[in-house]
This record gives C-alpha cells, sequence and structure tokens, in this order.
C-alpha cells in the first residue's frame, strides 16, 4: 500500500522554481532515504510531506486522501531541536504525550513519558534541562518527543546533521532500531551516504535542478554493523554507484582561469606559487614535533590535555590528525600555528622553534572569520599586502586572484564575504591561507561545518591547489574518509586527558587524487579498516595503550 504519494508535484517560490514533476510513492513500513546537495530543495520536500507548505503544481495524497494540513499520523524531527529551555527531558517529552493522550491517567501519561525517554537512551538524564544536555542528547530529546505523538509515519529533516560524526552514528544506530521494532515508514533527508546506506531500503537522489534523479535499491541484510560494511562488496559497490552519480550531478569542474602567478617574494622569503621557490629549506624533519605537551590548571590541580606527541614530518607531507572528541587535535594544531603556548617540549619549523602567530604558518578553522562588509578578493587581499610588501600592488592584485580562481571564485571576486554561502566563505578562507605562500598549512576541520557533498566539492579543490603549491600542511578531521583523501599519512591519537599519538597509517595511494578513483582503487578499503579499528578501540571512552608502532618515522 502507498501510504504516500507525489503526483507531478512542483514547488516556486515567486518566480523561483524549488522542486520540479516530482513523481514519489513511498510504501508502507518503508525506509526511504533522500540524498542531495544543500539548495536541491530537500526541506522543502519534507515540508509538503509534512503539510507544512503546499505545492504550486500536482497533487500530495497521504493514505489516497489529499494532504492540505500537518497531522499527528505524520510526525516530523528537523535538524534544529526546538525544545523548551525551561522544562526538563520528561518535561518537554510530556508537552507530546499530554497532547496526545489526554484521556489518559497521570501515571499512564508518566509511564508513556518514560517508555519513549527510555527509547532514546536518555532515562539517566530526565531531570535535566536543555541547557545541560549535548547536542546528540538535545536531538534524542527531539527523536524521544516525536515518537510520543505516535505517528504512522516519520518524516526526519537531516535531524542528525549538526552532530559529531560518532553520535551521529550511535544515533543513527538508534533511529535504524526503532524503525526495525515499529516498522513505522520512514522518510530520511540527508547528504551522507554512508547514513543513507546505512538505514534504506531505498536510496533516491535529489538533483540540483529540483527533479528526482536515479532511485538506488539497498538490498544489504539488516542489522547493517558499521563495521562489517567496510567489507561488505555490496556496501563497496553501492557506495561507490551513488557517490558517483551525485558527483557527476552535482560537482561541476569548479577549477578555472588561466592566469599565471606573478614572481614576487613575500616578507617571510619565499617565492609564492613557484615551484623551485622553496629551494634551500630543510628537506627531512621540515616540521618536528618534539616530545611536545599541553597542560591547563584547573582547580583540581594541572590537566595534561596532550603527553608526549612526537611526530617528525618532512618538506611536503600531508598529515591528516584524526581522533575522537576530546583527543587534543586542535591543540596540537594550535600550538603549531603559535596560537596555543607550549608546556613542554618543542616545535620546529625548517630549523627555527616556533614562538608565537606568523603568517608563515597559515590556518584555516571551521568557520573562516571573513569581514562581511569586505568582498572575498579584499579579505584575501588584507594578508597578502603583509606578506608581500615589496610587491608593486598590481602583482599583489595577481595573486590575490590567482588564488580565487583556483577555488572557483573567479565570477564571485567582488561579491561581499556576507552574500556568499557558507561553501564559498571557506573557498576565500582556503584562498586567503595558499595566498600567505605560507611554509606550514594547517587545517583544523574545514569542511566540518558544510554538507557531505559540499565538503567533497571542496576536498577537490583543496587537493588541486595543494598539489601546485605542496605546502607542507596538517589536516584535523573527524572524518575517516577525509583523512585517507587528503594525506600522506594518517596520525591517530588515543582518548585524552593524556593524548598521544596512538597509530600512524602510511597512505601509498596515487596522486592526484579524486574521491571517485580511491572508491574504486584495491587498497583503500584496507587504509579504511586500519583507521576504523583504531577508532572503535577508543570509542567508548577507553585508553589502550599506544601501539609500539606509534613511534612517527625519522
Amino acid at each position: 500500500m502507498s501510504f504516500l504519494s507525489f503526483k507531478d508535484v512542483s514547488k516556486n517560490y515567486g518566480d523561483t522554481p524549488v522542486l520540479n514533476g516530482i513523481n514519489l510513492d513511498v510504501s508502507d513500513g518503508e525506509f526511504v532515504v533522500i540524498l542531495g546537495f544543500s539548495g536541491t530543495g530537500k526541506t522543502t520536500l519534507v515540508n509538503l510531506m509534512a503539510g507544512l507548505e503546499m505545492p504550486t503544481s500536482g497533487t500530495i495524497s497521504y493514505k489516497g486522501e489529499p494532504i492540505t494540513e500537518p497531522g499527528r499520523e505524520r510526525g516530523v524531527i528537523f535538524q534544529s531541536y526546538s525544545l523548551m529551555p525551561w522544562l526538563t527531558v520528561n518535561g518537554n517529552v510530556a508537552l507530546a504525550v499530554d497532547t496526545m493522550f489526554p484521556n489518559l491517567s497521570k501515571q499512564e501519561r508518566a509511564d508513556k513519558v518514560d517508555h519513549y525517554v527510555k527509547m532514546v537512551g536518555l532515562s539517566h538524564a530526565t531531570s535535566r534541562r536543555p541547557t545541560e544536555l549535548s547536542g546528540g542528547m538535545r536531538q534524542r530529546v527531539n527523536v524521544a518527543r516525536a515518537l510520543a505523538m505516535d505517528p504512522e509515519m516519520l518524516l526526519l529533516d537531516e535531524p542528525l546533521s549538526a552532530l559529531d560524526a560518532l553520535t551521529r552514528a550511535n544515533l543513527a544506530d538508534e533511529i535504524e532500531a526503532i524503525w526495525d521494532k515499529d516498522k513505522k515508514t520512514c522518510v530520511l533527508i540527508t547528504n551522507d551516504v554512508d547514513e543513507a546506506i546505512i538505514l534504506a531500503d531505498r536510496i533516491i537522489a535529489l538533483n540540483p535542478d529540483g527533479t528526482l534523479g536515479e532511485e538506488f535499491a539497498v538490498s544489504i541484510p539488516r542489522p547493517r554493523d558499521r563495521m562489517e560494511m567496510n567489507n561488505n562488496e555490496t556496501f563497496k559497490r553501492l557506495r561507490r554507484d551513488v557517490t558517483k552519480y551525485l558527483m557527476d550531478v552535482g560537482i561541476e569542474a569548479k577549477v578555472e582561469g588561466s592566469r599565471s602567478l606573478p614572481d614576487v617574494t613575500p616578507i617571510h622569503g619565499i617565492p609564492a606559487a613557484v615551484a623551485d621557490a622553496q629551494k634551500g629549506m630543510i628537506q627531512n624533519r621540515f616540521l618536528d614535533f618534539s616530545q611536545l605537551d599541553k597542560v591547563y590548571p584547573t582547580p583540581n590541580g594541572p590537566l595534561t590535555v596532550v603527553e608526549n606527541f612526537d611526530l617528525k614530518v618532512d618538506k611536503g607531507e600531508f598529515i591528516s590528525l584524526i581522533g575522537h572528541s576530546g583527543c587534543g587535535k586542535s591543540t596540537v594544531l594550535t600550538m603549531a600555528a603559535g596560537l596555543n603556548e607550549i608546556s613542554k617540549g618543542g616545535i620546529r619549523l625548517d630549523g627555527r622553534h616556533v614562538e608565537g602567530a606568523d603568517p608563515e604558518r597559515a590556518v584555516v578553522f571551521q568557520s573562516p572569520n571573513l569581514f562581511p562588509w569586505l568582498t572575498a578578493k579584499e579579505n584575501v587581499a588584507i594578508g597578502v599586502d603583509k606578506v608581500y610588501p615589496k610587491a608593486s600592488q598590481a602583482e599583489r592584485q595577481d595573486v590575490v586572484e590567482f588564488y580565487l580562481e583556483r577555488v572557483g571564485l573567479a565570477d564571485s571576486m567582488d561579491k561581499s564575504a556576507n552574500d556568499l554561502s557558507n561553501g564559498m566563505k571557506q573557498r576565500v578562507g582556503i584562498a586567503r591561507a595558499f595566498a600567505l605562500s605560507p611554509k606550514l598549512l594547517l587545517l583544523d576541520e574545514p569542511f566540518g561545518m558544510l554538507d557531505s557533498l559540499t565538503r567533497w566539492e571542496l576536498q577537490e579543490v583543496l587537493m588541486e591547489v595543494w598539489s601546485r603549491t605542496k605546502v607542507t600542511a596538517i589536516c584535523v578531521t573527524h572524518d575517516v574518509d577525509e583523512a585517507i583523501l587528503l594525506a600522506d599519512r594518517v596520525v591517530m591519537m588515543t582518548n585524552g586527558p593524556q593524548a598521544t599519538i596512538g597509530k600512524i597509517v602510511d597512505v601509498d595511494l596515487p596522486r592526484p587524487r579524486t574521491r571517485k578513483a580511491l572508491l574504486e582503487h584495491p587498497d583503500y578499503y584496507k587504509y579504511r579498516q586500519d583507521v576504523l579499528d583504531f577508532l572503535e578501540e577508543y570509542e567508548h571512552g577507553a585508553k589502550p595503550k599506544p601501539s609500539p608502532k606509534a613511534i612517527a618515522a625519522e
């Protein structure tokens, strides 16, 4: 039986079309996942299903009846939590229970609240208010509240996108367990391919033009264990096919322009973007972390966050630094940037000790921190003007425009930062970092705030620009695939406090790399398994002893 049916549905906002000619049938008990880029109309699609918006043309029906308004039979879980901040966990869930079951006794309603809170694993936090909960816990309350409405169908609009990778995976597993138990019909909107495959009976791509694209049936038996999936040939094939389709329809060639970089010398003595410009620098141990510690004072005494971090990096290497939240990855990065004082040990770059911030060490953060009233070009120029004081204005302008072209912003250089999307702002941040012609590029989860598909696009941009400069780089990430895609070596950190290097994996995969090519490489999943095994070992806060192989190669 078709629970939900779209017939030739289109949705416009004014003269702007968002969804075009949507035909979709969702069956009773089916788990359907809609995958698409930001801006493709995914949330509009959910709002139409929920009855929160009406189509411009076409018809939408639920169990044969037209949808004309929201209904309790269709429960919606949005990306944002929307909890009542003055109510406890139980109080927020009770709002739904009291609304839906007013004729039950007080004790019966309390039992229902307990049931749904227990279902999402929050029995230990019933009396806490939202401000006392983590992001993952708040979203669990949101899920419990939606389930308490006892809907026939669950509509989930990217409910996990704001969570870190581990919390996201755990909550996705809980959603699957709830669906499996009650066999509610589910539609999930997401931009995460792995999440889609783990959860779906059927995956449907939403194209950038607002049409529905290719469908992919997921025949992998349930339950689907994330670790086992890495060795499942059906999973690998499906992952490759879905990724290829999304990249083909959504990521167009955006690296453009034929501008040549002028041969000008920045303030710290490194000619910009010229292959032979860095002759004379140390090649081996170009970056040397030596028995590095970071200790913070606390009311209960000193807290050692990072301990004995020892790593030698050759010139031109790309290092990925990975580990669970709180393991000290960003602490190591900010010490390398000179933004965080070193408690013990030292860091040497090109034979000199790192002391304080310096443009020879460029940093790209999660948020690019642009001046919103300046254009993209002006934001990049601020650093370039300081680093190239002897260059002419025209030469400095060429440096700025060269790197903005490289990151695909040739047509947006004169737009103010306020008018750029999040992905475009991060492109400006990447261009600004490379334009400094740094000795060391430090990236602190640079794509962490972006949706998965925009992240893929910018990873390709980053690799293209890096391949031209071969700047020594360290990228902090939670993303296993990103770590392998970018790196010559993946450095894995143990859990904090007293976090240190637990394991190092050398990534011997050909460059230049593309995501599509790596997914077809016979060794790719072997590297992925190495990293996943390490992360699983430390997943629940364990602190096993580091492997003897953790010592970095000299």
